[in-house]
């Protein structure tokens, strides 16, 4: 059994700095600042809202102990934002920060980027590649949408959360390594156990301390804060003078319900501000105000309502048997895990005689 520390050392040092520069992002809080109070780093959060302080309550307990966080709340919602907020406020704040998005590559590559390979493990491995894991040793590991992690490398991921060690593909040599990892995720894990997709075993270590994150539209009190700060943020960056927010625009921006949650809103702001002229924020109005809720009946139905309907009718037509290849999913062209979530999204339920699928 070899460390983590020799294990690298191993590898050459221009890999080690290629993966390094690939995974850091040095102007987004990988260089430390361990000057910083944890108060004044909470303070960089945007937000008022009482939900959004018991969170960052949350945040500051949490982060000087070791336990494994899971991160959940839909797109946009800010839980890389969390996840930073936790390194830095953590004893491990002088070592890496490193992040890795389960479903931004396939899931042959995704155990090489976790665990390393040697030279010649595989096809085209040419040279030693150093895994994410020993990079983050001491450190902390930010492992997004984990459950989008393949069922056949979830009982490794396991392992090197209970265990700490790991062999990079090819290796016979066991590395030790301590990482902390906070994983996130905007899908139902709960429902991905019932349905056998994701690892009851794996989904209970990762658990250990959750924390969920509300979506935008009931954080409405943060609306106006948010879109203050994104405006001075990118006038700022563009070299403009933006002093005015017109009331209605604001409460435009406020009864808008914002599907994708902060993120968005940011993208909003940053098109405003182009667009807009003589120091005062007014560009186009969002496209809708706030949407109708699903159980309403109207005569000219939203987007929504019509999915919602489609699905409704394809689970009729099988039977409500949503898997399998006459199953609802197969029948709407969508994975039986995407199906689950927009039947909750939409507030879709199974009759009770039915509910064993």
């Amino acid at each position: 059994m070899i460390s983590v520390a020799e294990y690298a050392s191993e590898a050459s040092e221009n890999t080690i700095r290629a993966a390094a520069a690939t995974f850091y992002d040095p102007d987004r809080s990988s260089v430390r600042r361990s000057e910083r109070t944890q108060s004044a780093f909470l303070e960089t959060i945007v937000g008022r809202s009482g939900g959004l302080r018991s969170i960052l309550a949350q945040v500051e307990a949490v982060a000087h102990t070791n336990a494994t966080v899971l991160i959940a709340g839909e797109t946009g919602t800010g839980k890389e934002v969390i996840a930073r907020a936790i390194h830095e406020l953590s004893p491990r704040r002088t070592r890496n920060l490193v992040k890795l998005n389960c479903a931004a590559m396939p899931a042959g590559l995704l155990e090489s980027e976790l665990f390393g390979h040697e030279r010649g493990a595989f096809t085209g491995a040419v040279t030693t590649h150093v895994g994410r894991f020993a990079l983050a040793d001491r450190g902390t590991l930010f492992l997004d949408e984990v459950g989008d992690m393949p069922l056949e490398l979830q009982p490794k991921l396991l392992r090197v959360l209970q265990e700490r060690e790991f062999e990079a593909v090819g290796s016979t040599r066991t590395t030790k390594v301590d990482v902390r990892v906070v994983a996130a995720t905007n899908r139902d894990l709960r429902q991905m156990v019932q349905a056998r997709e994701f690892r009851e075993d794996l989904y209970y270590r990762l658990n250990i301390f959750p924390i969920s994150l509300p979506p935008l539209r009931e954080r409405k009190r943060d609306i106006p804060d948010l879109v203050r700060h994104f405006v001075e943020h990118f006038a700022n960056s563009m070299d403009k003078t933006i002093d005015t927010i017109p009331e209605d625009t604001m409460r435009s921006l406020v009864r808008h319900s914002w599907p994708g949650n902060v993120r968005e809103l940011q993208n909003y702001v940053a098109r405003g501000v182009i667009l807009s002229n003589d120091g005062v924020f007014e560009p186009a109005p969002p496209e809708e105000s706030e949407p109708v809720p699903v159980a309403t009946s109207t005569a000219n139905p939203t987007l929504e309502g019509k999915i919602r309907q489609e699905i409704l009718t394809e689970c009729q037509r099988a039977n409500w048997k949503l898997g399998g290849p006459r199953g609802a999913a197969a029948r709407l062209g969508l994975k039986r895990t995407t199906l689950f979530y927009k039947m909750k999204r939409l507030g879709i339920t199974q009759p009770a005689d039915h509910s064993q699928d």
